[in-house]
């Protein structure tokens, strides 16, 4: 039973999740890492280019077009692109798998109540888990209802329901993180009992 992201009477950020949703949102922080998992250092790499994290030689956007959507282009130049990725897919990588680690460790060490420490890095791997799956599933604002009436055997089906899923618990997130900078009232935040 999903409940999404509580704030105890203490203001701590809280989930509760059963097995099932332990076991998928381990599963999605893991496929995210493998999408974002810096690649390994050329042995003929520049040292110093190696110790700052900066990729040697010439850097493209990936072929892949959810890696392409977590990692785009942050210029439309294609020299200046390539020239920027360079100096900070590295970074932007690592900062991606740190959120999913960090979030895959704070699963690990809960129970059905996961006691939220970090909101940040919830908050990144939900949204690249989203980024991610609705790239694979080509979800926009014109198809999602066409999306959420698919059959069962469609295998588009289960990606879309992981999707808004995790659409459900990003948003009881933000709700939990600042009401009030997202146009919500402590009322309209769930209260979860302290243990």
């Amino acid at each position: 039973m999903t409940y999404g992201f509580q704030r105890t009477a203490t203001g701590r950020v809280v989930l509760r999740v059963d097995q099932v949703e332990r076991g998928l949102l381990m599963s999605v922080a893991r496929q995210v890492m493998d999408l974002v998992q810096p690649a390994e250092a050329s042995p003929d790499q520049d040292p110093l280019a190696a110790q700052l994290g900066w990729v040697d030689g010439d850097v493209g956007i990936s072929d892949d077009p959810a890696v392409a959507r977590l990692l785009p282009d942050a210029y439309d130049d294609p020299d200046d692109a390539r020239e920027f990725r360079r100096f900070t897919e590295n970074d932007l990588r690592q900062s991606k798998m740190q959120h999913a680690m960090t979030v895959v460790e704070e699963i690990e060490r809960s129970g059905e109540k996961v006691a939220v420490t970090s909101t940040d890095s919830w908050l990144g791997l939900l949204s690249d888990a989203r980024i991610a799956i609705g790239t694979r599933i080509q979800i926009s604002e014109d198809n999602h209802e066409e999306l959420a009436g698919l059959p069962d055997d469609d295998p588009r089906s289960g990606l879309f329901h992981v999707y808004d899923w995790l659409t459900f618990l990003q948003e009881s997130l933000v709700r939990c993180m600042d009401p009030a900078l997202y146009g919500f009232s402590d009322d309209d935040v769930p209260v979860a009992e302290e243990e």
